[in-house]
């Protein structure tokens, strides 16, 4: 009997270690994709600094002005002037077109004749 245990320990030691040795290389593929997302995403945040300080190079205000005035011709933009701004007062709204009424219901009973019944 004792050697029934001992070769079903030995066979269970074996089992844990296969399935040990399974999970620890589960685990280290695991990492490598957790280090790969991370050196892209390190990667995507320093490509996006980038195109932030682009974006921002390329909106300069000195610049854009050149460009208005090189394209004055094709675009017809003015530049800015304090003057070009209005107050709200200044905008037309167009008035607000309120539909017909088409079947009036009368909701006073103050109106009614008393000999009359309430709908």
């Amino acid at each position: 009997m004792k050697g029934v245990i001992y070769v079903l320990s030995a066979l269970a030691v074996v089992g844990l270690g296969f399935w040990a040795y399974q999970e620890n290389y589960a685990t280290q593929q695991s990492l490598r994709e957790v280090r790969q997302l991370y050196a892209r995403i390190g990667a995507s945040h320093a490509r996006l600094g980038m195109l932030n300080a682009e974006w921002a190079y390329l909106n300069r205000p000195d610049r854009l002005r050149d460009l208005a005035d090189l394209n004055f011709d094709r675009l017809g933009l003015l530049p800015l002037r304090p003057e070009a701004f209005g107050r709200i007062e200044q905008v037309g709204f167009p008035p607000e077109m309120l539909p017909p009424i088409m079947n009036p219901v009368e909701v006073s009973s103050a109106f009614m004749n008393t000999d009359e019944e309430p709908l």
